[in-house]
């Protein structure tokens, strides 16, 4: 029997892949985060596999300390335009900053990037937890953790206004009559808020999916009410089934307490499957990943949740340093993780340092090994789908395209052609309404009628 309820697949194309080591792997692509052959490549692959999704992450502020692929990489809604018009089904998702960013400039960006890809825009909506980037932009302190979330809430409000500035069928263009636009159809937002004050109206119309998918990932408890206010779909990383049953439990409660459809709403947690043929090979790439990394880096990179911290001051083999609420305004629900696994398992410096940088989890194994998890994760209510995460591309992203996905598909856990055209209607969601047509078909319905 084919399971009708299918997952929702995206996939994080992170340069080299996301461990700090990645681009000194024999067949990364050590370039890969400049170099758009390469992404156009993955890309299409990842579309040939109907996958629902590629995403790129973004930061705006980088040290020497960084993430190798954060120090030199494509912005990424350029990155976007450009896949754009390389594809035709699968959608292209981008973060972006609210805290340094205006509502109506983001607003034109990510609608033209839904017009040039015909409706298959997504935003991942982030705050920014780098401190260090007030100074990039003329700014000498970085918000607040939960003032920044305010700031995003209204944020979204105001874009999502913008958005609706034109009704769908606003745009006439009756060239015999010379009439361009049904001005009837046409909204300015007019808002005033505690942080923004726009105008509007939006100078670009409604693309064919009504805007692009709302993404978020927030963990913290500002960061989950945010998510279940605005999100169409939320990004997390859970250690274990039941924790990510715990999450996607929270979540749709939230949601729902928000007066919107849980169903809605997709959760999507993070997974770096490491595939071998047998359960000795895929421990051996394990290895061979994990011995890519020297102390050095692995401290870097655990020392960019707690503000590029310099950990080589205090010893690798002592317990880790007792840090307080040191950097928790940045990565809040991160360091708070780190923090919690250093108490649960009694690490040292160093064990953490390397945890952080190649996490043993249980997408490690077999193919049918990973698979049976993915599944029993998403049977168990803990999971809509999974944001593939690859810790070295592009063999990561190739080993699960080539292994795991043909065994979903043949469970029918995953599709075998896309259903549409947009990002929308290919994950199960709702074209958004346009809140004036609405609001126009509210009052002219016949119960409206009978009230008056």
């Amino acid at each position: 029997m084919v399971n009708q309820r299918k997952m929702r697949l995206g996939t994080f194309l992170a340069g080299t892949g996301s461990n700090m080591a990645s681009w000194r792997h024999p067949n990364a692509v050590a370039d890969g985060p400049v170099n758009l052959d390469y992404y156009r490549d993955l890309t299409r692959k990842a579309e040939a596999a109907k996958l629902d999704f590629v995403f790129f992450g973004d930061g705006l502020y980088i040290s020497e300390k960084s993430h190798p692929i954060f120090l030199n990489r494509l912005e990424p809604l350029t990155l976007l335009a450009a896949l754009a018009t390389e594809t035709t089904h699968i959608g292209l998702a981008a973060t972006l900053s609210t805290t340094y960013s205006e509502p109506f400039t983001v607003a034109r960006q990510f609608a033209s990037i839904d017009h040039i890809s015909e409706g298959r825009a997504g935003w991942n909506i982030v705050t920014s937890p780098l401190e260090g980037s007030a100074l990039n932009y003329s700014k000498t302190e970085h918000p607040k953790h939960d003032l920044r979330y305010r700031m995003a809430e209204e944020y979204v409000e105001v874009t999502k206004g913008l958005w609706d500035s034109w009704e769908d069928d606003a745009f006439i263009r009756d060239k015999a009559a010379g009439k361009f636009i049904d001005p009837e159809k046409m909204h300015t937002l007019d808002h005033k808020g505690e942080f923004y004050s726009v105008q509007g109206p939006l100078t670009i119309s409604r693309s064919k999916q009504g805007r692009p998918v709302l993404i978020q990932a927030g963990s913290s408890e500002a960061g989950k009410n945010f998510a279940s206010k605005v999100a169409d779909a939320v990004f997390t990383g859970q250690p274990s089934l039941e924790a990510a049953a715990e999450f996607y439990k929270d979540i749709k409660g939230r949601v729902a307490k928000h007066g919107r459809d849980p169903n809605e709403v997709l959760i999507l947690p993070g997974c770096s499957p490491i595939v071998g043929r047998t359960s000795q090979e895929a421990e051996e790439k394990y290895q061979e990943i994990a011995n890519l990394v020297v102390i050095e880096d692995a401290l870097n990179y655990l020392g960019r949740y707690f503000n590029d911290m310099d950990f080589s001051q205090y010893g690798l083999d002592d317990p880790f340093p007792e840090l307080g609420d040191f950097a928790r305004n940045g990565w809040e629900s991160a360091t708070d993780r780190i923090k919690q696994l250093v108490k649960d398992e009694n690490l040292t410096l160093r064990q953490m340092a390397l945890r952080s940088t190649t996490p043993k989890h249980s997408f490690i194994g077999t193919p049918e090994h990973i698979a049976d998890n993915m599944q029993a994760w998403f049977e168990a209510g803990a999971a809509d789908g999974f944001m593939m995460n690859a810790a070295v591309l592009p063999d990561g992203f190739n080993d699960f395209i080539g292994m795991v996905l043909p065994i979903l598909k043949e469970r029918g856990l995953f599709r075998t052609e896309y259903e549409a055209d947009t990002l929308h209607a290919n994950l199960g969601l709702p074209k958004p309404t346009n809140r004036y047509t609405e609001a126009r078909q509210i009052a002219s319905s016949p119960t409206a009628s009978a009230k008056g």
